[in-house]
């Protein structure tokens, strides 16, 4: 029987083994509390949305165990699927039904009361912004439309715990945005669970308590993002000189002050070793050598420093960190 005060997402040495393929899933540990949003992060193929199939049920492990809203994902799948919502990559959408129509299926699916069907479906689609839409047929919804609709439709029973597999890929931006506070406003105001699986830094960085960084199939990093980003240390400090000629000039300054890390092409780039007190003796060492830069900047430790220190590449988002640490551009 369920337990309300476990942990909400609970995994133990979960593997999953497709049949003359790879280890998608080798081995991972997770711990997920409830009323948290935890971000699941990683490029694809890395094993993100096969760990969602296990933990859904909809894929059973090759090996560990997994407990969900306080069960067993194996052996009580049933009472897991009804504890949780799960907005997926493949949402199954009738293009020949509207979306009212399908808010009211999937609360007879749910065996919602007939008297309150109705109701609760259009409270969700006034909270997704799709009532003006609510009967026209989904086949002329737009993607932002459609995943919004998804995300009503896993909700409609309201699940203690939601798993949104890449719910933004694709979206344009105000989309994406929409999306973001409506996932923020179910935790804040309902105590929702949710576990989130993305390609993207800055959905992670915006929406996640903590991360877990997954890479071919083994979780490599987890914590907070300011956890994660504090390992990284030290900012980076970017110069880009007015003359390309001055560029080895420039990048031998630079090298006094720290280790040199890949940038632009035009310019030099390095982690320095000091603090960011640092950056006004660059300033006076680059003025004492008469090199003058059109462009200086301390970057500080993003979630793609994370990600390419612990996987060793990059991953779609990088650059943009929008947890109140912009990079600094500094006038020469």
């Amino acid at each position: 029987m369920g337990d309300r005060n476990a942990a909400a997402i609970e995994a133990e040495g979960l593997v999953r083994v497709f049949k003359k393929g790879p280890r998608a899933v080798d081995g991972i540990h997770l711990h997920v509390e409830p009323g948290e949003v935890y971000g699941f992060l990683g490029p694809n193929g890395a094993g993100k949305s096969t760990t969602v199939h296990m933990l859904t049920t909809l894929l059973p492990p090759t090996e560990g165990t997994a407990r969900v809203a306080g069960f067993d994902i194996v052996r009580e799948g049933e009472q897991v699927r009804g504890a949780i919502g799960a907005a997926l990559q493949e949402a199954a959408l009738d293009p020949f039904l509207t979306g009212r129509e399908h808010m009211r299926f999937q609360s007879a699916l749910h065996a919602l009361p007939r008297d309150e069907r109705r109701g609760r479906g259009d409270e969700l689609l006034e909270r997704v912004g799709l009532i003006d839409a609510a009967d026209r047929k989904v086949g002329g919804y737009s993607g932002g439309m459609k995943r919004r609709l998804d995300l009503a439709l896993a909700l409609i029973h309201e699940p203690r715990i939601l798993f949104l597999d890449e719910p933004t890929t694709g979206l344009d931006p105000q989309s994406r945005t929409a999306l973001w506070e409506e996932v923020q406003r179910l935790v804040s105001d309902r105590g929702v669970t949710v576990f989130l699986t993305t390609q993207y830094l800055e959905e992670a960085d915006v929406l996640a308590r903590r991360i877990g960084i997954i890479d071919n199939g083994q979780i490599v990093a987890e914590g907070t993002p300011k956890e994660l980003k504090s390992e990284i240390g030290r900012p980076s400090l970017e110069a880009i000189p007015s003359s390309p000629d001055d560029l080895p000039r420039v990048r031998e300054v630079l090298e006094r002050f720290g280790q040199p890390v890949p940038g632009t092409p035009d310019g030099a780039m390095v982690r320095l070793s000091g603090t960011d007190s640092a950056l006004a003796a660059v300033v006076r060492a680059l003025d004492a050598h008469d090199l003058q830069v059109d462009h200086l900047e301390l970057h500080r430790p993003s979630l793609n420093d994370v990600f390419l220190a612990k996987t060793g590449h990059s991953l779609e988002g990088a650059g943009k960190d929008p947890e109140g640490e912009p990079a600094e551009a500094v006038a020469a």
